[in-house]
């Protein structure tokens, strides 16, 4: 942890009023961005297929996007019903 915090305060003044600007930048310099892009196409990709095997490409893909690869489970969710639902007391049922 003393190592994280020393990367993220490294040519940081703690008396700039811009130092926690400088301290979030140097925390986003840390982070494996590629692989983590990398992962992010591999999980749309997935559901992408898993979408268009069961006929929800458009919503897997959404899903996916948001939620990595939990969205995995959107096409095999239940289906909302087409229309409103009857009115009670309505011959239609």
């Amino acid at each position: 942890m003393d190592e994280l915090l020393a990367r993220a305060l490294q040519g940081v003044d703690p008396d700039d009023p811009a130092a926690s600007v400088k301290i979030f930048l140097n925390l986003m310099a840390l982070v494996p961005w590629e692989a983590m892009i990398i992962w992010q196409v591999v999980f749309i990709v997935v559901g992408a297929l898993l979408g268009w095997w069961k006929g929800r490409f458009t919503a897997t893909v959404l899903a996916s996007l948001l939620l990595g690869p939990l969205g995995w489970a959107v096409p095999f969710l239940p289906r909302r019903p087409a229309g409103p639902p009857p009115l009670p007391g309505s011959k239609k049922r």
